[in-house]
């Protein structure tokens, strides 16, 4: 409308017939009517002209037109002014105008800002370094695909975040190597982090549409270990939603073999490392192995080639997908998982077969009814006996809230 408007503005507007009787102004060889400009039926300020077949004959040099014409007309070429001699405007305007709109658009999405407080404020998930550089800090919302039937997200949802911003606290720091978390260094020496024990802890499980913030930051394990601890929280409240703490080291990508921290290496991370305790503290509590004694089994688990990650092992979330195979149906309906401990013994290939093994301890399936805390044992292993993950979990009830869910979603399954 607006190309519209301003090209009708460019565009001369020929004087009506009915104009002649008014006054005349003179321009160029020519006169026209300036005074009522009226357009005829069905002309749109068009001008009606009755002409003979024929051109008409010359007297004194003149051209003889009709006499119910105004003078200004002619049979001729018409004056040439400034007005008709202006090219036709519509079709640059319209592409300024488009080009206008694009370039608005994309400098929207480059400065978005959100219009509502529940709005992701990290849009593009890319986090900051923050407390002076020693503290990683991202910002997730929670997908309508990472939550389950309770409308909260799952445990392997919030273990993606911790892993998420792990790696993007190395990125940001510009310490990422051509490697899953390997520094320059690590990945001249052929090595890569892989982590031997996991604590986490729960206090509450965001729903669909909640907005976490994660902070993460990493001590000094002993000799040639590495500690990395997270804190989440809710991104409007600042309520703390899960606090985890884990212990990593240095394996030989080639030799699968533990490695030493190399003095080099050292000199890359020692600069991040934070002087402060455990998030969670620490649980020496001895992890019992299982065996076929168990509760429950399932077995023939194996790995799929999307469980794998960059360094050609399964991912460490995965294994806690799989511990949880094996956990009875009773218990993930009527509680959640509160807190979890696991240690990581060894890796699995992508041809691994494994056994999910889980025993309620003290309790029965039966009991589960009567709400409480419960604790579970676990253990992941391959067919052969050897162990890949000993864990302990803990359950607690979920709120009425929660039971009028599940309750819901059964009615409407059945």
């Amino acid at each position: 409308m607006v190309a519209t408007a301003v090209t009708a503005s460019f565009i001369p507007v020929v004087p009506s017939p009915d104009s002649g009787k008014g006054k005349q102004t003179q321009l160029g060889g020519g006169s026209a009517s300036l005074s009522g400009l009226q357009p005829r039926n069905g002309l749109c300020g068009g001008l009606q002209v009755k002409a003979n077949a024929h051109a008409p004959p010359k007297v004194n040099d003149t051209v003889k037109v009709e006499d119910d014409l105004p003078s200004s007309s002619s049979l001729t070429h018409a004056p040439r002014t400034f007005i008709n001699q202006l090219p036709d405007w519509s079709m640059l305007l319209a592409a300024i105008t488009t080009a206008f709109l694009a370039a608005e658009k994309q400098w929207m999405m480059l400065d978005w800002k959100p219009r509502r407080p529940d709005m992701l404020v990290d849009p593009f998930g890319i986090g900051k370094i923050v407390e002076d550089g020693l503290v990683f800090r991202q910002n997730f919302s929670i997908r309508s695909y990472e939550i389950g039937a309770d409308k909260t997200a799952s445990i392997e949802t919030m273990m993606n975040h911790l892993q998420e911003t792990a790696l993007n606290h190395v990125k940001t720091a510009g310490l990422l190597g051509d490697g899953f978390g390997s520094t320059p260094e690590m990945c001249k020496k052929n090595l890569i982090w892989v982590v031997t024990k996991m604590q986490v802890v729960v206090d509450r499980y965001p729903k669909w549409g909640d907005v976490v913030q994660v902070d993460t930051w990493v001590s000094a394990s002993g000799k040639n270990g590495m500690r990395r601890d997270w804190l989440v929280r809710d991104a409007q409240t600042g309520e703390i939603l899960t606090r985890a703490s884990s212990v990593w080291v240095m394996m030989n990508k080639v030799t699968r073999k533990l490695s030493k921290i190399p003095e080099e290496v050292r000199g890359e991370i020692g600069t991040y490392f934070v002087d402060s305790a455990p998030v969670v503290e620490e649980d020496k509590r001895k992890l019992s192995k299982l065996d076929d004694s168990a509760n429950f089994i399932r077995t023939g688990l194996s790995p799929r080639w999307s469980d794998l990650d960059v360094n050609q092992h399964v991912n460490n979330v995965k294994y806690i997908g799989w511990i949880l195979e094996s956990a009875p149906q009773p218990l993930l309906e009527s509680h959640e998982l509160c807190a979890m401990t696991l240690e990581y013994r060894r890796e699995c290939g992508r041809n691994s077969v494994l056994d999910s093994l889980t025993d309620i301890s003290g309790a029965n399936v039966g009991s589960l009814a009567d709400g409480g805390l419960f604790e579970c044992r676990h253990l992941l292993r391959l067919e052969d006996g050897a162990e890949i993950v000993r864990g302990r979990t803990e359950w607690r009830s979920k709120s009425a809230n929660n039971f009028g869910v599940l309750s819901q979603v059964s009615a409407e399954s059945t």
